[in-house]
C-alpha cells in the first residue's frame, strides 16, 4: 500500500531545510551532495564550484552546478555547507552570513581574526556558522579524550596521516588537537637537541606539542596522540577509512545551526 504525505507537495517543501553546497565537486563535496539528496528532512538546493565547466551537475539529480555563490541566494538556500579551501570560505561565510544564511564549514586554516570577524558578522546578523575540523564523531572524541588525558601527562607528540593530495600540513584536526593539549598539559621541558642530521626531523610545534605529518597514496586521514611519562606512553588514534563516517556530523551541524548562536568552533557542543 503507498502512503501519501497529509501535507501538499508546496508545504512539505516548506518544512524541509535547503541546502546548498560549496565545492560541490571536490571529494568532500561530493559526499555532502548525495546524503543531502538521500535524507527526507534536507532539500538539496544549490551547488557550486568554481571548476564546474557547462553542463555540470550533481550526481543523481539534475541540479546544475554553478562557479559563484550568488547562486545559493537565488535558490533560497537556508543553510550553506561549505568544503572549500580557507581562503575562499572565508569570503564565503562573510557574504553568506550577510544574507541570513547559515553556514557550516569543513574548511580548516583560519586566523584568529578571521574567526573573530565571523562571529562578529553572525552576531550581527540573523545568521550562525559552525567551523569543524573533523567531522567524524570518532575524531571528536578522540580529541576530548586526549584533552582529558593531557591533565595526567606531561609531554605529548602527535602523528597525523593524510593522502598526498591534502593540500595542508599539518591538518586542522592536528592543530585544534594540539591546542586543546596545550591547554590543559602541565608541560615538561622540550629538550633541544644540539645536532640536527636532518632540518625538520623533529616537525613543528604547536605550543609544547610536536607535529609530525605524513602524506602517502593509499592514506585517507588518520592521527595518533602520543603521551608519555616516565616508564609508560598512552596512544590515542584515530582512523578514517571512508570519507562517510564525516557524514553524520555534517548533516548533525546542518539541521542544527539554526539553534547555535554566533559563531560555533568544533562538534563537542552538538554530542
Amino acid at each position: 500500500m503507498t502512503t501519501r504525505s497529509r501535507f501538499p507537495d508546496s508545504e512539505v517543501n516548506a518544512l524541509m531545510l535547503r541546502v546548498a553546497v560549496l565545492g560541490a565537486l571536490g571529494n568532500m563535496g561530493r559526499e555532502v551532495t548525495a546524503v543531502v539528496l538521500a535524507d527526507s528532512d534536507l532539500e538539496l538546493v544549490a551547488a557550486v564550484d568554481p571548476a564546474a565547466g557547462d553542463g555540470a551537475v550533481v550526481s543523481g539529480s539534475g541540479i546544475p552546478v554553478d562557479t559563484e555563490i550568488s547562486s545559493i541566494q537565488s535558490q533560497g538556500a537556508d543553510v550553506c555547507v561549505d568544503f572549500t579551501h580557507a581562503a575562499a570560505a572565508f569570503q564565503n561565510a562573510l557574504w553568506a552570513l550577510g544574507q541570513g544564511i547559515h553556514c557550516v564549514i569543513g574548511t580548516t586554516g583560519f586566523s584568529d581574526e578571521q574567526l573573530a570577524d565571523m562571529r562578529e558578522k553572525a552576531e550581527a546578523g540573523s545568521a550562525n556558522v559552525l567551523v569543524a575540523s573533523n567531522f567524524a564523531i570518532g575524531a571528536v572524541m578522540m580529541m576530548k579524550t586526549a584533552e582529558m588525558a593531557a591533565r595526567a601527562f606531561d609531554q605529548c607528540e602527535i602523528i597525523e596521516f593524510h593522502h598526498r593530495g591534502k593540500k595542508d600540513a599539518p591538518s586542522g584536526t592536528a592543530i585544534a588537537t594540539a591546542r586543546r593539549i596545550a591547554d590543559a598539559m602541565d608541560a615538561a621541558e622540550v629538550p633541544e637537541s644540539a645536532e640536527r642530521e636532518v632540518a625538520g626531523a623533529r616537525g613543528g610545534n604547536v605550543g609544547p606539542v610536536r607535529i609530525h605529518s605524513v602524506r602517502l597514496d593509499g592514506l585517507v586521514a588518520h592521527q595518533e596522540v602520543i603521551f608519555g611519562s616516565k616508564g609508560e606512553t598512552l596512544t590515542i588514534r584515530h582512523d578514517t577509512t571512508d570519507r562517510s563516517c564525516f557524514m553524520p556530523g555534517v548533516l548533525l551541524a546542518v539541521k542544527a545551526i539554526a539553534e547555535m548562536p554566533g559563531l560555533t568552533v568544533g562538534l563537542d557542543s552538538l554530542l
